[in-house]
């Protein structure tokens, strides 16, 4: 019998663990890279939105997610003023990223899976076997991505979202109790420095009313992340080389897909590189495979996410996207399955 080749995954977030778990369930060797470490918080909106049986079987997702926190109904605000709910047409979970992450990497260690923390790999060399799990380099416009956990803070439903001016976010709970707030926020000129920048940028985009509410609860300090955010993409990566997660593509967050979407790109992964390391494909054939699936799989979704997303930071757009809430005339069903 061949010995099986190795599959190198640059890049420790969810798409590369639950890949490279779930390569090792196939007795293939594979090393994974990530530049940082174990346990840590990221800029995410720990919400698992549209998440289906399928992938989270394949990747043996289940036992990670016992404890998140069930999500059934959103409301939408329009600056201060609340909107029609909707009843989610399936159940998300909440989990943050600082606790979803560590579970992922140990049992990908306990699995036999090569991590190597605190390593950068250069982008540039694509060796057979490599699998790119980082965020591409885009050009920008970047906005200001900002999280942070909450306690004592109430919410009027299990995921609320709150539009501002030219901003947006989403509080909903995690599995330790917490709140957690994520969202994306134009560039200001605000001298608020840490966590204080998140009731800085509230006030700031007109969300005056959760600006209190915040500053009422007791925000934690060690959780909170700042980043340059992207508004998503508009296609998946060009095909030249193995990619999942945001190094596929990023959808706008607004659909809550962000998570579901890179298990998914990992799942797609998991037979093409299976075959690859048991030396019964090529890697031109496996890489080819994984683009034509993941293509296939989110270009609608991407496509139509793109075209919603101005709804969610233009002021004109904000109103009219009120108004047909409020009318109930939004056919949510129907646009959260297409962007799901």
């Amino acid at each position: 019998m061949k010995t099986p080749r190795t599959i190198e995954i640059i890049g420790g977030g969810v798409a590369g663990l639950s890949l490279g778990l779930a390569l090792r369930r196939h007795d293939v060797p594979v090393t994974l890279y990530e530049a940082g470490d174990y346990p840590r918080h990221r800029v995410c909106g720990e919400f698992i939105s549209g998440l289906d049986e399928s992938t989270e079987e394949q990747l043996g997702l289940r036992k990670f997610l016992t404890d998140a926190k069930p999500h059934r109904a959103v409301t939408y605000h329009l600056r201060d003023r609340p909107l029609r709910p909707f009843a989610l047409p399936a159940t998300a979970l909440g989990i943050s990223r600082h606790t979803f992450d560590a579970r992922l990497a140990g049992a990908f260690v306990a699995a036999g899976g090569d991590l190597r923390t605190g390593t950068r790999i250069p982008e540039d060399d694509r060796p057979p076997g490599r699998v790119m799990a980082v965020g591409r380099n885009r050009s920008g416009p970047f906005w200001i991505g900002l999280k942070i956990h909450i306690h004592g803070l109430v919410l009027d439903n299990d995921f609320e979202v709150h539009l501002g001016d030219r901003a947006y976010l989403g509080l909903s709970r995690v599995e330790n109790g917490a709140v957690n707030l994520c969202g994306i926020f134009g560039r200001r000129p605000i001298s608020a420095r840490g966590a204080n920048l998140i009731p800085a940028y509230l006030e700031a985009c007109g969300l005056h009313q959760l600006a209190e509410r915040v500053r009422s609860a007791a925000t934690d300090p060690s959780t909170f992340c700042v980043t340059a955010a992207s508004l998503g993409d508009r296609h998946v990566a060009e095909p030249d080389r193995v990619r999942i997660g945001d190094a596929c593509a990023t959808i706008p967050p607004f659909t809550g897909n962000g998570l579901a979407m890179a298990f998914q790109g990992a799942a797609l992964a998991v037979e093409p590189l299976r075959a690859y390391a048991w030396h019964e494909s090529e890697w031109d054939e496996s890489a080819q495979v994984i683009a034509v699936t993941q293509r296939r799989r989110f270009r609608r979704r991407l496509l139509l996410a793109s075209v919603l997303h101005p709804f969610f930071l233009v002021a004109w757009r904000q109103r009219l996207l009120a108004e047909l809430v409020g009318s109930g005339l939004v056919p949510f069903r129907t646009l959260y399955s297409a962007l799901h």
